[in-house]
């Protein structure tokens, strides 16, 4: 079920999408490529704010979470807990994502996928959304999966950067028309 009941929550994404616009254009910390900031600096793209891809959600913990072994862009390994699942429909589809907790013992949750859209309208690895507990967990223990929150990982804007693949287990078979598109240069091909 999505959830329209918490007020700004659409200006707050605005918001972030400014921030980080403003950060990967202007800040020496920024993944994008050094020649490709400041004037040079073509934005980044976003689906418009969707109340229809916010839901308030239970997470279906499993009851002997599995730790697995992500690959990475290059060519190297993360591991991460498959905690549990978040079951929902996308325009009248059901479909499942799996939540997985970094070893480290933090208990934010990581929430991969990709979907119909990837490699076409959206960064063809997947995208992420980051689920903090003290932000998106409501006192009655369900969560707030904002696919409107979606990102890019950092290998998107540039390929000196690792990224995590998203599990074969989050791979979607609908479009998800929501958070961020694909980075509108191609940085892994250079002319």
């Amino acid at each position: 079920m999505s959830t329209h009941d918490d007020g700004d929550w659409q200006t707050a994404i605005e918001r972030n999408r400014e921030r980080k616009e403003r950060y990967f254009r202007e800040n020496q910390r920024s993944p994008i490529p050094p020649d490709l900031r400041g004037e040079a600096f073509p934005g980044l793209a976003y689906y418009d704010v969707d109340p229809d891809y916010r839901f308030e959600l239970e997470l279906h913990r499993y009851d002997d979470p599995e730790t697995v072994t992500v690959e990475t862009t290059a060519d190297g390994e993360q591991t991460y807990r498959r905690v549990g699942q978040f079951r929902f429909e996308v325009d009248g589809t059901e479909v499942t994502l799996d939540a997985f907790e970094p070893t480290d013992g933090s208990d934010r949750l990581w929430v991969p996928f990709r979907d119909a859209t990837s490699g076409d309208e959206t960064y063809g690895a997947g995208r992420y959304i980051d689920l903090e507990p003290a932000e998106d967990r409501r006192e009655d223990g369900t969560w707030i999966l904002d696919l409107n929150r979606a990102y890019n990982p950092t290998c998107a804007y540039n390929p000196a950067y690792e990224c995590p693949l998203v599990p074969a287990s989050n791979w979607l078979d609908v479009p998800v028309e929501a958070g961020e598109r694909d980075f509108p240069v191609d940085v892994h091909d250079p002319e």
